[in-house]
């Protein structure tokens, strides 16, 4: 399904997890530079499903340092913890089309497997595939465990999910001059996906996708570490009859080892720099010598 708007629409969505790093900043940016260059319209989601490790302190300083970059974005703020029911909707309608099924096994029961079998395929993150355990258990099994109150997630079934899709899954990639291409998707590289977890009731993929279309969300401009992401996104899109955007997948910025800045590597923070007396000007200035960005004038 495609949808038509009248108004660009930008996002970005940073995780509460921890403090914002340069190469957050750097997406934010682009969002808002190309979401005023179109004259459209940016958004700022926080993604908290994970309840565990977002944080409300996290959240608040994410709203500092992308206000003290000078950046604007409209209220008010979608937060995903706030909208569990929209997501279960969703999962409900993927199972009422028998697209899912129950999973009762542990990521370190996962683990272990895979390490007992050398070469056991990997999605695209490096994540051993699912074998598929629990696909085969009976209807009558899966009810007595959960009737139990046995723990479990639900995953998608991919292959029936691939056949119920049928025809040529793409998406529009745009690139740093605009130039449009399209992307065969091939979601069968994430086998089974975890949907929903045991403890988090609804995963990133089936999140976003939810969130993108409600908020009209028409340009998707993210990391390129979420380009082969899209395959599994645009797969969900076309089983909910949602809107598919274009997307456009920016550079990472890396460090002195050419590893991508992450939270998990403890890259210097935007909150960090600001404390070591940088401005505004000084970050855009670091962030243009690494990487093309639209103009912020």
């Amino acid at each position: 399904m495609t949808r038509s708007f009248t108004n660009r629409v930008f996002r970005f969505a940073p995780s509460s997890n921890g403090y914002l790093h340069l190469g957050h900043a750097y997406s934010a940016m682009l969002n808002f530079a190309l979401a005023r260059t179109a004259e459209g319209r940016f958004l700022l989601r926080i993604e908290d499903i994970d309840i565990e490790r977002c944080r409300v302190e996290f959240e608040q300083a994410i709203y500092e340092d992308l206000t003290w970059l000078g950046l604007s974005w409209e209220m008010p703020v979608r937060r995903q913890s706030e909208h569990f029911p929209e997501y279960a909707r969703a999962l409900t309608r993927l199972s009422a089309q028998g697209l899912t099924y129950p999973c009762f096994c542990s990521r370190r029961e996962i683990m272990e497997n895979a390490a007992r079998q050398p070469g056991w395929p990997r999605d695209p993150d490096g994540s051993p595939l699912y074998p598929g355990t629990c696909k085969h258990l009976s209807r009558e099994e899966q009810k007595r465990r959960l009737s139990l109150g046995e723990p479990a997630g639900l995953r998608i079934n991919m292959e029936a999910a691939i056949a119920k899709a049928g025809g040529d899954l793409h998406w529009r990639e745009m690139g740093p001059a605009l130039e449009v291409r399209n992307v065969a998707a091939d979601p069968a590289l994430w086998g089974d996906v975890m949907l929903s977890r045991k403890d988090i009731p609804a995963s990133y993929h089936i999140a976003v996708v939810v969130d993108d279309a409600l908020q009209g969300v028409t340009d998707v401009v993210r990391g390129e570490d979420l380009f082969m992401a899209t395959s599994l996104h645009r797969l969900l899109q076309t089983l909910l009859d949602l809107p598919a955007p274009a997307y456009r997948h920016h550079a990472l910025l890396r460090d002195a080892l050419g590893r991508k800045l992450s939270k998990s590597l403890r890259a210097k923070s935007i909150r960090a720099l600001r404390g070591e007396g940088l401005s505004p000007a000084e970050v855009r200035d670091r962030l243009s010598a690494s990487l093309t960005i639209a103009s912020m004038s």
